[in-house]
């Protein structure tokens, strides 16, 4: 009687077709370890089952990319010998069983996924997605995630210098906690997975092997049930203070030419970083798992393939070079063990005290894993309707309304726990456009930010898609840098229901679109699917959320631009083309409870167009200050720029639409400037002949925010503008139930 029963095979998260598949390629029925090896692998977090087929239509390609998607991490080129390496990644459902520890091994693995490249890890950000402030659990959540970012990238000694937080009910059952890490590297010494060499030893480094994380990537691949409490069990404990150890351990072996191919133990631990090797390199393996550092006893092989233990590293070395490796690691005080060798038989083959364990031919765990081109069916669209109010509202009022809500509140509660400043290289911290660290001995400097806005994906998926990538963009232009490259976070729901595919391919649509006209291809990423959750009563999918992490670059980072205001009676500018459009917008949700409209599309060529003339005048010294209008239009904006300076504004030009419309609309392609009365005249010759519209606002003044207007005006101090800005996070994380 088979030891592998239908109810097995289901709780491996592989369908009875998909056990047909494994039955075929393996001309014979697996035992339990090699089930557990194919599910594993064909799980959507490995094999991106529903989603390759469509990935594939992003651009992936530019001269000065070096790597893009298909290794731990993108690799582009910043000139001077040197290379930018970058990726962002998930962990979403750990860190909603497990706030802590889930945010906190996220970062590690995304950390090793950019080491691993050969590069020295110099900025981490976040993309963090929560439900109602209100909700039971979400203090909680709040609390553990940020926590577990602070608490691990602050030990490890990588700077966070930024990222974006959004709140919506959709998130109630399923937050989403996104990673990314930025490294330096020289562009010639970029080192990659591939294994090569038959006979060559393949080495594990860094910690044991224990029980911790085991299906982590099944669990990572399906929807929560009410038992997401029970599955405590599968989510990564990390330790920081190791993962320091392993970065400069790896670093230092790395600059020998020991090394042929190494790859990270993430998701699926020692199952999916051999068989990545070996499938890459064309290749087999064998492993002898009695040689594998194991801190618990009495571990099967099953347990150890699938383990996720934190802070732990593949390689295959050149023959020989074992005992400098040894060395290296032994002073570090850290793991190392010879586990196998390379082999040419193009199987996974595992010994376990001498006897065979698993014989599991590459091919189909890998290049042949299922792929799905799943039903989908577009988003309707949505219309704009005909009662949206806007004529004669007190604007001030508004404004203070808006800049306390949960979207557009200060995250300073956030960010003052992540040491944004360590290594000394951050020129921007948070609260910007765009992070900008230095690239440590030169004068450039890289802009780093994260951009998505879900209720437009939601109400138009293609239009979402194209503003995720576009703002991005912007925001890297903000600040003066010239956009390289992308990464991109797909979070979604079930790729089962039509209408999620949707979503998906909606997003992938215009995510391509605007990486194709704006000269950003994407260079690595991730797909979370599966984000919803049961146990909220009826099933509850998250927003579709395709969050983007973009790299641009400066020559000189000393001529980064600033949102603050810098002097009394500079001339305040719109720059870009306004159509006043507030469907989706935060003022329609916050203010009249509606999340009703298209979202403003998104012209790419005035994106372009306007992008690259506040460029030139940024670079021209034309611009004393520079914010793109996202979130809250306008008023936002000016609010913002205002509160990160103490000097206020006295907006006293004719606008073009009624209230509602010119100062909260969520216009694309939009930037407000300022300019110093002695730069207006080269300011208006250069946008001139760019062909870009420019629109005079007013002046900058002292303490306040004055909006002049024919029915009546509206004055915010920014004392009181500060108040309202900043409450939000202290008052909700202070409330009772609150974690400390």
């Amino acid at each position: 009687m088979s030891e592998i029963t239908p109810e097995i095979v289901a709780e491996h998260g592989l369908s009875p077709e998909e056990y047909e598949r494994v039955l075929h390629a393996m001309g014979r029925e697996p035992n339990l370890t090699e089930l557990g090896i194919f599910s594993v692998m064909w799980s959507e977090h490995c094999s991106y089952k529903s989603s390759r087929i469509h990935l594939k239509k992003l651009p992936t390609k530019a001269p000065w990319v070096i790597q893009g998607p298909g290794e731990n991490a993108g690799v582009i080129d910043i000139g001077d010998g040197l290379a930018a390496i970058f990726k962002m990644e998930s962990h979403n459902h750990p860190s909603y069983i497990e706030p802590y520890q889930g945010a906190a091994t996220g970062v590690g693995g995304i950390l090793r996924d950019v080491f691993t490249m050969g590069a020295r890890p110099v900025a981490n950000m976040n993309a963090l997605r929560f439900g109602r402030p209100d909700h039971p659990k979400m203090r909680h959540l709040i609390a553990g995630v940020v926590h577990g970012i602070g608490g691990y990238g602050n030990c490890v000694g990588v700077p966070t210098v930024g990222g974006e937080v959004n709140f919506h009910k959709a998130y109630d059952g399923n937050i989403l906690v996104n990673a990314m890490t930025v490294g330096i590297a020289e562009a010639d010494k970029i080192f990659y997975s591939a294994a090569s060499g038959v006979g060559n030893p393949i080495v594990y480094v860094g910690s044991k092997t224990g029980r911790d994380g085991i299906h982590g990537a099944t669990m990572a691949s399906a929807d929560f049930g009410e038992d997401a409490e029970e599955k405590r069990p599968t989510v990564q404990v990390g330790d920081p203070f190791t993962e320091k150890l392993l970065i400069e351990a790896c670093l230092e072996l790395m600059a020998s030419d020991a090394i042929v191919a190494i790859q990270d133990m993430g998701a699926a631990g020692l199952t999916s970083s051999s068989v990545e090797m070996a499938s890459k390199g064309g290749v087999g393996i064998e492993l002898v798992m009695d040689d594998v550092p194991q801190r618990e006893t009495g571990m099967t092989p099953y347990e150890m393939m699938l383990s996720e233990s934190q802070e732990r590293m593949l390689m295959v070395l050149k023959p020989g070079r074992e005992a400098e490796a040894e060395a290296i690691f032994r002073k570090w005080e850290l793991d190392f063990a010879v586990i196998g060798h390379v082999t040419d038989t193009g199987r996974m083959v595992l010994k376990w005290k001498s006897d065979t364990v698993a014989d599991i031919p590459l091919g189909p765990l890998a290049d042949e894993a299922p792929a799905y081109d799943r039903p989908w069916v577009p988003t309707p669209k949505q219309t704009m309707p005909a009662d949206i109010p806007g004529g004669s509202i007190d604007i001030g009022a508004d404004l203070l309304k808006l800049v306390g809500t949960p979207d557009l509140a200060s995250r300073r509660w956030i960010w003052e726990q992540y040491d944004h400043m360590v290594g000394a290289d951050t020129v921007q911290r948070p609260g910007g456009d765009a992070a900008v660290v230095r690239v440590h001995g030169t004068q450039k400097g890289l802009a780093i930010t994260t951009d998505c806005t879900p209720r437009y994906c939601v109400a138009d998926p293609v239009e979402g898609g194209k503003q995720a990538i576009a703002e991005a963009w912007r925001n890297l232009t903000a600040v003066g840098a010239r956009p390289l490259a992308a990464t991109d976070c797909m979070n979604f729901a079930n790729p089962q229901r039509p209408e999620i595919m949707g979503q998906f391919v909606g997003c992938i649509e215009g995510m391509a679109e605007a990486c194709t006209a704006l000269d950003m291809p994407i260079v690595s990423g991730n797909v979370s699917l599966y984000n919803e959750s049961k146990a909220t009563g009826g099933g509850s999918a998250i927003l579709p959320t395709p969050a983007i992490g973009a790299v641009g670059l400066l020559d000189d980072w000393q001529k980064s631009m600033t949102i603050g205001f810098k002097d009394v009676g500079d001339i305040i500018l719109v720059v870009g083309e306004r159509t006043g459009h507030l469907g989706q917008s935060v003022w329609l949700r916050e203010i009249h409870g509606r999340e009703e409209g298209p979202p403003p599309p998104v012209d790419l060529a005035a994106e372009r167009r306007t992008g690259d003339f506040i460029r030139a005048a940024i670079e021209h010294g034309h611009v004393s200050a520079c914010h793109d209008v996202s979130d809250g239009g306008i008023a936002v904006a000016l609010a913002e720029m205002a509160l990160a300076s103490g000097i206020g504004a006295m907006i006293d030009k004719p606008q073009p639409f009624d209230c509602a419309r010119s100062f909260f609309g969520e216009d694309q392609a939009v930037y407000l400037v300022t300019v110093p009365d002695m730069a207006l005249i080269p300011f208006l010759d250069t946008a001139l002949v760019a062909g870009v519209t420019v629109e005079p606002l007013g002046r900058t003044i002292k303490n306040r925010l004055i909006f002049e207007r024919p029915e009546r005006d509206s004055v915010v101090t920014l004392e009181d503008l500060r108040a309202a800005h900043e409450g939000f996070f202290p008052k909700l994380m202070s409330a009772d139930g609150a974690l400390a």
